[in-house]
């Protein structure tokens, strides 16, 4: 049993507090394959995003092992990812697509995953692609992280909650790619992307429900600001907090700042 030390509601959106990243990675997944396993039963078929991050390391582990895997159909799952860098390809170490193919979908078969392709010679004719693909049908889940300057996948701030685009080409800005150097995916900034292809603000407020898992420190200043500072574009993450179906698993160091 995962252990639960805090629980809190701030506006519409609901968040737990685990013990550990193991405990907030496991009840993350434990929620996200009920939501799936009752979804399946009330639709034909489900689209649903996922992020690709070290945070989300703990997450998809306990997704894939088969007491959750197996109780989804994935075949009847349509799945997109965020984001991805300019620039590289599906098989370079720091690509997103690669993470997804690690950590998640060498597990589960799809019904389909619809790739960014960040290798493309035309960003603009890549992000008419996707938005095509992404209006066709609504997205019913979205599995997110917060960054450390509280982006969503990469709508650094100021990001307008009422983007139009589902798909954009995007310039990182210095705190965002600083982030991926903590993370360790890259040893100094300047080896960082400075470009890459998002999914916008659009997918996160039209998706049906958002489940987020965020653990460390350095996300503590973001998680604060997201749940209990001003609700606004400065800060994209606060998103969840007027979403109506979104839920954070956090451990207590990315919940350190809070106020309870």
């Amino acid at each position: 049993m995962n252990k639960l030390l805090k629980e809190m509601d701030s506006g519409k959106l609901k968040l737990g507090v685990y013990a550990s990243r193991r405990d907030m990675g496991e009840a993350a997944a434990a929620y996200v394959t009920s939501l799936l396993e009752d979804q399946l039963k009330q639709k034909e078929a489900l689209r649903i995003v996922v992020g690709s991050a070290p945070s989300q390391d703990e997450f998809f582990a306990s997704l894939t092992k088969p007491e959750n895997r197996d109780r989804v159909d994935w075949s009847r799952i349509e799945v997109f990812h965020m984001d991805e860098y300019m620039g590289l390809s599906a098989s370079h170490e720091q690509s997103f697509r690669r993470y997804q193919q690690e950590h998640f979908l060498k597990f589960v078969s799809v019904k389909a995953f619809h790739e960014i392709r960040g290798e493309c010679a035309d960003p603009e004719e890549e992000c008419a692609r996707l938005n095509q693909l992404l209006a066709e049908k609504p997205i019913d889940l979205v599995c997110l992280g917060f960054g450390e300057n509280g982006h969503l996948a990469f709508n650094d701030p100021p990001a307008p909650f009422d983007e139009p685009r589902w798909a954009k080409l995007v310039s990182l800005d210095a705190a965002c790619r600083q982030q991926q150097v903590n993370d360790g995916c890259f040893p100094n900034i300047d080896a960082v992307p400075t470009q890459a292809i998002s999914l916008s603000m659009r997918v996160f407020r039209e998706a049906r429900f958002l489940s987020g898992v965020i653990p460390a420190k350095t996300k503590a200043k973001a998680v604060a600001a997201a749940v209990q500072g001003p609700i606004g574009e400065h800060c994209p993450a606060t998103l969840c907090r007027i979403h109506g179906n979104a839920r954070l698993f956090l451990e207590p160091d990315s919940a350190s700042l809070l106020k309870f």
